[in-house]
């Protein structure tokens, strides 16, 4: 009996990269030993002055393109890069975003091969993301609580269950189909931010497709931001829901918020570190106060946006936006 061989998927790994350093670099050799075999990676570098060569050259499969500060957009700088892939699958990274293993490109692969509800194909799969060694120790808890060691995938039918959750996904490490991404038009072109959840609202809400959650893709990310970083990165999450009300009205998300505050503070006093709880609740009230803002921002000033937003260089090439 003749054998049938079944060709593998093409992969290719997409990165926007902003003032590159050794992280990069340990990224970049992590993904050299991926059991599943990656046929580039495509390099998004903003301000090419910043990018060394010769910081890369072990690096063999490795493409890098340059654009400048002012041209950098969440979506259409990965668009961009996705314009040099022909890869059956492509996987989109940021640059201090590690795999944890081997097992990271084949586990995403995999995820995608998966259906949902009523047959519904999966056409993105995120990675799990562990805490960085220098995570604080509440910030360790959110991790879990948003990246859990039970792998899914969410179609429409969960929004009554999942609410906002359902359209959660993270482009800091995320497989997609490409053929579907270039039906759906890639990510939106112009987005402050948020443009992995835009992407996958829209697919979950009027495509009829899924997304896959690959707890088995795992890589070390994770941020210390303070009070007011907190502040800005929830206020440009919600100019993103703003701008965006054909995939996020009528679906609450500081629900979400709140039972994340509750859990982070009974996992405090679980771990007998209750003297953390007074940072955990100002926190919170700073990403609140972030988010409810963001949602109205079209009735700020624009000098307050300014101060608000953690992008100034979106705002500013805004139409008929001036400083």
């Amino acid at each position: 009996m003749e054998e049938i061989r079944t060709e593998k998927k093409t992969v290719d790994v997409i990165i926007p990269v902003y003032k590159p350093d050794d992280t990069l670099k340990h990224l970049l050799e992590r993904l050299a030993k991926q059991t599943y075999p990656i046929r580039r990676i495509i390099a998004m570098n903003t301000e090419k002055s910043y990018w060394k060569d010769h910081a890369y050259d072990h690096i063999e499969n490795l493409e890098v393109h340059h654009v400048t500060k002012e041209e950098f957009d969440h979506g259409g700088t990965r668009n961009q890069g996705a314009g040099y892939s022909e890869a059956d699958i492509m996987v989109f990274m940021t640059d201090d975003a590690v795999p944890a293993d081997k097992n990271l490109i084949g586990a995403l692969v995999k995820a995608l091969d998966q259906t949902g509800k009523n047959g519904k194909k999966v056409v993105m799969a995120y990675a799990r993301q562990l805490p960085n060694g220098d995570c604080g120790f509440a910030e360790q808890y959110t991790r879990s609580f948003n990246y859990s060691e039970h792998s899914m995938v969410k179609t429409k039918e969960d929004l009554s269950q999942l609410g906002i959750k359902t359209f959660f996904a993270s482009n800091v490490c995320c497989a997609y189909d490409r053929e579907a991404y270039l039906q759906a038009g890639g990510f939106t072109k112009r987005t402050i931010f948020n443009e992995d959840m835009i992407y996958a609202g829209n697919a979950i809400r009027y495509q009829g497709q899924a997304v896959a959650y690959a707890a088995d893709a795992r890589v070390y990310h994770s941020h210390n931001y303070g009070c007011m970083e907190q502040f800005r990165r929830n206020f440009d999450l919600a100019v993103s829901q703003a701008d965006h009300p054909e995939v996020f009205e009528g679906i609450r998300s500081e629900s979400e918020g709140i039972r994340l505050v509750k859990k982070t503070i009974a996992w405090l006093v679980s771990q007998k570190k209750i003297w953390l709880i007074p940072g955990v609740i100002i926190k919170s009230g700073f990403k609140y106060m972030g988010y409810l803002l963001g949602k109205r921002y079209r009735s700020l000033p624009k000098w307050l946006i300014l101060r608000f937003t953690m992008n100034q260089s979106y705002w500013m090439k805004e139409p008929g936006f001036d400083k």
